[in-house]
């Protein structure tokens, strides 16, 4: 399955309900998991993000709606990128002309 990184910012609702983001967390993976995802890495962070998840997803659409799904609860805005593997990568690059 495709990986993805995404980058969390609490929004203002979000740090007033900060207390309760182990349950939104739980939430979320369990979300992630019933659209055929996978949470491999969840970190809460310092500095310009204040949370890091590292996903897989069946594709890009099932990736987008997991995000737009937890930005659309109001508690953080989300900036997604497609990992790929060095693997991946290698394969790529042999299609570069």
């Amino acid at each position: 399955m495709p990986t993805y990184v995404t980058l969390f910012q609490w929004t203002d609702q979000g740090v007033r309900d900060v207390k309760n983001a182990p349950t939104r967390f739980e939430a979320a993976k369990k979300m992630i998991e019933s659209m055929g995802g996978k949470v491999l890495g969840l970190y809460v962070t310092m500095g310009g993000y204040d949370i890091v998840a590292v996903t897989e997803a069946p594709n890009d659409e099932a990736a987008s709606a997991m995000a737009l799904s937890i930005a659309s609860r109001g508690n953080a805005k989300t900036t997604t990128m497609r990992a790929f593997t060095e693997s991946e990568f290698v394969e790529i690059l042999k299609k570069v002309s």
